[in-house]
Formats: C-alpha cells, structure tokens, sequence
C-alpha cells in the first residue's frame, strides 16, 4: 500500500479527528489553529486520499451488558492460499469476531472474540470448528480484566517516525 507523506498539519488535523470524531469546520479549525476554509479544504483532501475511513462512537458496552472476552490463536491444518482466503472470509461475517490479525510463527491467527457468557463462547467454538474451515488447533485466553485499550497517538507515532529518519 502506498504510504501518504504528511505535513505537521495534516497530522495535527488527523489527530484532532481521530480524539474528536466528526467536528464542525470551526471547531477543527479552533483544534489545529488555523482558519476554518483552509483547514476544512485540507481535511476534504485527507478524505479523499483514503486516511479516514470512517467515525465511530466508543461506547462503554461493559456499562449496559457482561461480555465474555476471548482471545482465539488459531493454526490452520493447510497453508495453502486458498485455505486462508476461505478462513478469512468465514471470519469476516462473524459478528462475534470484532478483531482478526494474520500472525507469523507459532499461530496463523489471533481473534479477539466477544460473547454474552462463557457458554455462548464454547457454541461460537463449536460451530467454527463443525464448519470445517481446516482448524488444526486453538488456544483460547479469556479476559479476566481489560487493563489499557486506546488509540494509536497518530502525533506521538509520526514523531516517533521523524526520530528515527533523521
């Protein structure tokens, strides 16, 4: 994937977004100290490259219901492309599953998996494994307490970036 160079603007425009979410034209302006046009028409620019792909709420789900919280490696029996493709898709219409990362070494995935009790979560497995998606084996590591969830700094990472260019 093609890399987008920013300016100190940009990252301070897309860091204002990414605390923020959809803000208004004078408030984004306000956040970034510039005038409101120019800033608005460089954020439309940063749409249109593709580094915003969307807004979203974070909502404190754990203070409306219990979840269960499970993080699945899972290591396929075949590494042919064709057995990760058909993996991935299943996985990709699984609302349970909320993140998938394709790992190197021991695993070929980790999912985090969320449920409504432990017992939903030994369904959710026992149907994945019925479905023969050429599972091999599996690990599961449940959730007792979530200790740090956030966001990337986008300016703390493009400093971190600078340092190491220079």
């Amino acid at each position: 994937m093609k890399k987008v160079a920013l300016d100190a603007l940009d990252v301070r425009i897309l860091s204002a977004v990414q605390q923020h979410g959809q803000i208004s034209k004078n408030r984004l302006a306000e956040l970034v100290n510039r005038s409101p046009t120019p800033c608005w028409l460089r954020l439309t620019k940063l749409k249109k490259a593709g580094l915003i792909t969307g807004y979203r709420g974070q909502v404190a789900v754990d203070r409306i219901i219990d979840l269960t919280k499970v993080f699945l490696t899972i290591s396929l029996n075949a590494h042919k492309k064709s057995d990760f493709d058909r993996f991935e898709k299943r996985i990709q219409s699984i609302d349970e599953v909320v993140e998938c990362c394709a790992t190197g070494g021991g695993y070929d995935y980790i999912l985090k998996v969320t449920t409504s009790s432990l017992s939903d979560f030994q369904t959710f497995i026992e149907q994945l494994l019925e479905e023969e998606l050429g599972i091999d084996r599996y690990l599961i590591y449940v959730v007792t307490k979530e200790v740090k969830s956030t966001s990337l700094s986008l300016s703390q990472l493009m400093e971190m970036k600078r340092r190491t260019e220079t």
